[in-house]
């Protein structure tokens, strides 16, 4: 079976431990859009892992780990991910693959995206990770690939014509001295060689005979909310989050989607700026974000933090096709003496149940809630849906009832023992 697993939300769902349980079950493991502005982070016992561009399914032995055709590559973020999993002892050599496709985050990127929101008026928040910059190369049909790497002669000509006009735009707008050729393609060649063994046609290989008989896992970053059309944008990430971009990123046919699983926390966060219209007042705020410890796995930015939006979280399951449902974080409203969920937004007296395209309408919209009773903290004994607390089921069981999916994985703590399945 092949399952597409999406956040539903603005990222930070929780989606490397669901990925991580699931990845038992499946042979590949495959990342599909994106760069190292997301990050997954994954307890085994008493250790903690964080990925920014590997699967995290690389924890499993014997599972085939890609990053796809749709993600964009910081060589040297990959490369210090290589070293910590060497550093641990865990082997890859062998099952870790990267599409030749996969276009690459040059220095110069990194520098613009950081420039670029020095000189914005509205800020969009970006991690200044040069990821923005490197899908628009992709897309204006100048970026460079990894195949790219190991043709030294090809890479040298896109590397000169690329510095050719960006060094212009660094002096003459940013007043930036620009960037050296030598430098960057001597650095360049030597990740080609680092990463030579491991680049190989994803594509043909996620579509082989052998492949066909067994079990893909594809994974996003981000989240439904922060892709690049159907996002709260312009505060949006660059590339495809939700399930269609798992086709796009890979090249596995939509015909060979087995299942969409969406991932949401029981409450809402997003990371910098944008509309967000269940956020809480700034002291529940705080709590919250401590309670929950909400800060960004790859930038440690603080979350903001707001009650469940069923009006998103709705949207998602229309535009990804989610069937089931994994819940992260329930835990975390342990001990709340109410809970509340978004039902609808009110807009100049209008109550509005679908989610609004307009910006000014979503960024002014007030959220209708639905109040339910809180539950107490229910510690380490839970380890099966019968055993939550009656007002925690009453609340799954009012999600399920309003996103119309089928809650199947309850998350109720970091590591891969507190899971729920139903």
């Amino acid at each position: 079976m092949n399952i597409v697993l999406v956040g539903m939300q603005w990222g930070d769902e929780g989606k490397g431990k669901i990925i991580d349980v699931l990845s038992e079950k499946a042979d590949y493991v495959v990342r599909y859009q994106g760069g190292n502005n997301a990050g997954h982070t994954v307890v085994v016992g008493e250790k903690e892992y964080i990925f920014h561009l590997i699967p995290s399914g690389i924890l499993h032995p014997g599972k085939i780990c890609c990053i796809g055709n749709g993600v964009v590559i910081d060589p040297e973020v990959l490369k210090k991910e290589l070293q910590e999993l060497e550093k641990n002892g865990i082997d890859f050599k062998n099952r870790f693959k990267i599409s030749t496709l996969a276009h690459l985050i040059m220095p110069y990127h990194k520098n613009l995206d950081q420039l670029r929101e020095t000189k914005r008026k509205n800020k969009i928040g970006t991690t200044g990770r040069g990821i923005g910059p490197c899908y628009a190369d992709k897309i204006n049909r100048c970026g460079i690939r990894m195949v790219d790497l190991l043709n030294p002669r090809i890479f040298s000509e896109k590397l000169k014509d690329n510095l050719k006009e960006k060094n212009e735009i660094f002096k003459k707008v940013y007043a930036h001295p620009g960037f050296n050729f030598q430098k960057i393609y001597r650095q360049y060649l030597e990740y080609g060689k680092l990463f030579k063994n491991y680049i190989c046609n994803t594509a043909l290989l996620l579509n082989g005979t052998d492949s066909k008989e067994s079990d893909i896992l594809l994974e996003g970053a981000q989240g439904t909310f922060l892709d690049i059309d159907f996002g709260t944008y312009p505060f949006v990430t660059s590339s495809s989050a939700t399930s269609g971009g798992a086709c796009i990123g890979t090249g596995i046919p939509p015909v060979r989607i087995d299942k969409v699983i969406g991932v949401c926390k029981a409450y809402t966060t997003r990371v910098g700026e944008g509309p967000f219209p269940t956020e809480f007042g700034e002291d529940f705020g705080k709590f919250m974000r401590d309670k929950g410890n909400e800060f960004g796995a790859t930038t440690g930015r603080p979350r903001r933090c707001g009650w469940f939006d069923a009006v998103i979280a709705r949207e998602s399951v229309m535009l990804n096709g989610i069937s089931e449902l994994a819940i992260t974080k329930m835990d975390i409203l342990d001990g709340l003496e109410k809970v509340k969920i978004c039902v609808a937004y009110k807009y100049k007296g209008k109550l509005i149940k679908n989610f609004p395209h307009d910006f000014e309408m979503l960024n002014k919209a007030k959220p209708v809630y639905k109040e339910m009773a809180g539950w107490p903290n229910q510690g380490d004994k839970v380890i099966t849906f019968n055993q939550l607390h009656p007002n925690a089921r009453a609340y799954l069981a009012e999600l399920q009832k309003l996103l119309k999916a089928k809650i199947t994985m309850v998350s109720i703590g970091s590591s891969r023992k507190s899971t729920i399945f139903i």
